[in-house]
């Protein structure tokens, strides 16, 4: 079988690094997975010495920024298709791709008791304001978009629709009152288990293609161990705890 060149140097970083070699690496998040990679960040630091610094947004424009030269050694993606694309383009390193977690799409308002769990309040169309992220840059907001179509509910929402920059711009749409509800990552709402505030429906996963995110290096963080680190850690049982507890699947 032949070896991963990936594997023998992460295998090799791991042996090597120290607290006294501790480095910072510079991280690409998607916005939905702000609050886990916050958690993470601090038991990686912990555990590692290494320190993760972290830059919040949407996946496409990240891909542009990364494109353009952006200093990220890392890029937690809200898609596999975006890195991907990287990958294929020269941009990361290889063998360093993989999922880190499965999101989940929510149908949230901070009302109490205002979205049922069936989503019949998205159905009934009673509502001014539906808000979702911008589709063209935020796979949750593409996600959206393909619920609303399989609802046959894109004509009669249209003229309603909130728009956001990113997932997290769009919460806040609906966390500040300027929209009764809106199409979130579960994560930005969910924790430790349970609904942290207001109401929702969990989208059921038929409704729109999975949103599988993934992680990849970039070439700019092909020779930094704290990136090395990071991605073996993203794999391991303390993160998983974590990003399982905002929601996600893994």
């Amino acid at each position: 079988m032949r070896s991963n060149p990936f594997a023998r140097l992460l295998l090799a970083t791991c042996f090597c690094v120290s607290a006294a070699q501790a480095d910072e690496v510079q991280v690409a998040v998607a916005a939905n997975f702000t609050a886990p990679i916050q958690a993470i960040a601090a038991d990686f630091e912990k555990d590692t010495g290494h320190k993760l610094i972290a830059a919040y947004g949407a996946t496409g424009q990240f891909y542009t920024q990364i494109r353009n030269g952006a200093p990220f050694e890392v890029f937690l993606a809200a898609d596999d298709t975006t890195p991907a694309r990287l990958e294929s383009e020269g941009a990361t390193v290889k063998g360093s791709r993989f999922t880190y977690a499965i999101g989940t799409l929510a149908l949230w308002s901070a009302k109490d008791n205002y979205v049922d769990n069936q989503g019949q309040v998205l159905r009934d169309n009673a509502f001014t304001h539906l808000s979702i992220a911008n589709p063209k840059t935020a796979p949750y907001g593409l996600a959206a978009t393909q619920v609303l179509e399989k609802l046959g509910l894109s004509t009669p929402v249209k003229n309603k629709l909130v728009e956001g920059q990113n997932i997290t711009q769009a919460y806040q749409f609906v966390s500040t009152g300027n929209a009764e509800l809106g199409f979130v990552a579960l994560s930005q709402v969910y924790k430790d288990g349970k609904l942290a505030s207001g109401s929702a429906w969990i989208v059921p996963a038929e409704l729109h293609d999975p949103i599988k995110q993934d992680a990849v290096i970039l070439d700019k963080g092909r020779d930094n161990p704290a990136a090395l680190a990071l991605m073996e850690y993203l794999k391991g049982p303390q993160a998983a705890a974590i990003i399982q507890s905002f929601g996600y699947q893994r």
